[in-house]
């Protein structure tokens, strides 16, 4: 029997309706013969009203309090899943980070997985439970609630899938995959199909909402192949792995600061087809380059003036 590991995002868990939805899911793979862990962040934008409030209260709020405070927002996505599971005959349990014994350093919304005990999860899998996670949280050794940053139940769910040695690792939200730029913003944007771990991490870590760049690290050190699939279809996903494809590109993405463009792929620095593009619609473009850096994995190139969606736009549609 194998174990795998779940990840729904808050955009998957907005509503009754969308948590039924999850919840047949849960169950699809619960029935194929599967250990199932699920992990669950909070319900749509849950984390977000709760920083509003505190900050209502208080223009600096007490990091302890917050990470206590907003840990409740995966408490209710993981019982009321539980509660949903029970009631259409199948047995679940939710645990919160300190119930599992996801043990992390003392760093207040940013909290790093030093231990996780596996005693309590083993137990409730080996008694036929599907196992209902909280996500983003954990304890410190003082008994502390602490979270683990934006986007931490990614996190969560990769370090759940690396200690049971789970055999997949799915990723799911309201996206199928990762694609070639940001396709809420860029028209044409296509879906890639594999990408690498160094790829991924590249993406995440230029500001790109996809996964949590610190699941991806764990991910590659431990070797749990992620995949990355949306919700609302059942349509192929893309898989996050050890593989890789040489001089190809496979993102492009703007940095926060919207200066900065990063274009991703392993080798591509080396293709000369590739370095041609970019460099001639720059020359097209009359655009003025401030700094370039160039590794094996990316092309990071800082402008001097911002570069707007349309210019992204046509620069992403040169490249792919």
């Amino acid at each position: 029997m194998d174990t795998i590991v779940l990840k729904f995002g808050g955009s998957s868990l907005t509503n009754d309706e969308n948590l039924k939805l999850v919840a047949e899911k849960i169950i699809n793979y619960y029935n194929s013969n599967n250990r199932v862990v699920v992990v669950l962040s909070a319900q749509g934008k849950t984390t977000d009203k709760l920083i509003e409030e505190a900050k209502r209260l208080s223009k600096n709020p007490n990091k302890r309090e917050l990470d206590a405070l907003l840990s409740v927002g995966e408490q209710i996505s993981a019982t009321k899943m539980s509660i949903l599971l029970n009631s259409m005959g199948y047995p679940a349990v939710s645990l919160l980070g300190w119930q599992v014994g996801i043990l992390t350093d003392d760093e207040h919304a940013d909290a790093k997985i030093e231990k996780i005990d596996t005693y309590r999860l083993e137990k409730e899998l080996n008694e036929g439970k599907i196992v209902i996670l909280a996500g983003f949280q954990g304890i410190n050794k003082e008994g502390n609630i602490t979270t683990l940053g934006r986007g931490g139940s990614d996190t969560t769910a990769v370090s759940i899938a690396a200690i049971l040695n789970a055999k997949h690792c799915y990723i799911y939200s309201d996206v199928e995959g990762v694609y070639t730029a940001d396709p809420k913003k860029i028209k044409n944007t296509k879906q890639l199909c594999n990408i690498s771990y160094e790829e991924m991490r590249e993406i995440s870590g230029e500001g790109a909402k996809v996964l949590h760049n610190r699941c991806v690290t764990i991910a590659e050190k431990y070797n749990v192949p992620i995949e990355t699939k949306s919700t609302f279809n059942n349509k192929e996903g893309t898989l996050i792995s050890n593989k890789f494809e040489q001089k190809t590109i496979k993102s492009i993405v703007r940095n926060n600061n919207l200066s900065r463009i990063s274009i991703i792929g392993y080798g591509c620095s080396y293709n000369n087809e590739i370095l041609n593009k970019i460099f001639n619609f720059i020359i097209e473009k009359d655009l003025k380059i401030f700094s370039i850096n160039i590794d094996e994995c990316k092309i990071t190139i800082n402008f001097k003036q911002e570069i707007s969606d349309g210019l992204l736009q046509e620069f992403h549609d040169v490249l792919f």
